[in-house]
């Protein structure tokens, strides 16, 4: 035999890509930021944070839970009389999207219907060019826009002094329009009553802000998404760079807040022991 047939024979090429162990690995620094995550989601003890946590972790294993205490049946009885009987009605788990970590997820933990109401309200506002008239607030419980331009009344009277008649009107028809709620605040300046003295700071106020409901309703706005709010002379305007007298004449004024839902509704009701 030649020399060459008794060479070694050389060991087989690795396969290319990383190594196995490489898998593995990463399979466990990933099982262990999702501990290390659940535990900082359970570092703020919210009964909604841990019923939406034990719903979810119930809903993937399947398993339902009836609605606790006595509900009225009708015709269960031998006589076909109404009872109380246990509940059958099964309660569906909160979803884990509603489990959100602050500085983690960009999301709303309270409403998170809040950014599709604030493409909405941006929405709106454009098409009735208020845009360049209002200042938008996000708030966890939804969006708050206020409108720039006020109503000035007189002093000591419920006769308006200054108004923006454009803005108001465009005001009037974005409400006529679309499904937001208009929330009025009536103010009066520090110490301000009517001319004869017989109504006080809150009187003013609050007939001021009546004053524009009205004229809003009567424009063909729904009253149901008109609201009034007086508050006296307890919210002076204090701009800086005006004088003691411009900023009485400033808060002699109603003000405009937009919504989207109105505070009446009723939320989530929540034990009132600690």
């Amino acid at each position: 035999m030649s020399e060459e047939n008794n060479c070694p024979k050389c060991p087989e090429c690795p396969p290319p890509g990383l190594p196995g162990w490489m898998a593995t690995f990463s399979d466990l620094i990933t099982l262990l930021l999702t501990f290390f995550v659940l535990l900082l989601s359970f570092a703020k003890t919210e009964s909604a944070k841990y019923e939406a946590a034990l719903g979810s972790i119930r809903n993937a294993f399947g398993g339902n839970v009836l609605k606790q205490g006595e509900v009225l049946q009708p015709g269960k009885s031998p006589d076909n009389q109404p009872v109380m009987m246990e509940s059958a009605e099964i309660i569906k788990p909160f979803p884990i999207d509603f489990l959100t970590m602050e500085g983690m997820f960009d999301k709303h933990e309270i409403n998170r219907e809040s950014a599709e109401d604030l493409d909405q309200m941006k929405s709106d506002l454009k098409e009735f060019d208020l845009q360049e008239n209002v200042t938008i607030y996000e708030m966890p419980e939804g969006i708050k826009v206020r409108i720039n331009d006020k109503i000035y009344f007189k002093k000591g009277s419920v006769q308006i002094e200054d108004i923006s008649v454009e803005v108001f009107e465009k005001v009037v028809k974005l409400l006529s329009n679309k499904g937001w709620t208009l929330f009025i605040e009536g103010h009066a300046s520090k110490g301000e009553t009517s001319s004869d003295g017989s109504r006080d700071a809150f009187i003013l106020s609050s007939l001021r802000a009546a004053a524009v409901a009205k004229t809003i309703i009567r424009r063909g706005v729904q009253s149901s998404r008109v609201s009034s709010v007086f508050y006296g002379d307890s919210r002076p305007e204090r701009i800086p760079g005006k004088s003691e007298l411009e900023n009485q004449e400033l808060s002699r004024r109603v003000d405009f807040i937009l919504r989207k839902t109105d505070l009446r509704d009723e939320g989530r009701a929540v034990p009132a022991q600690p």
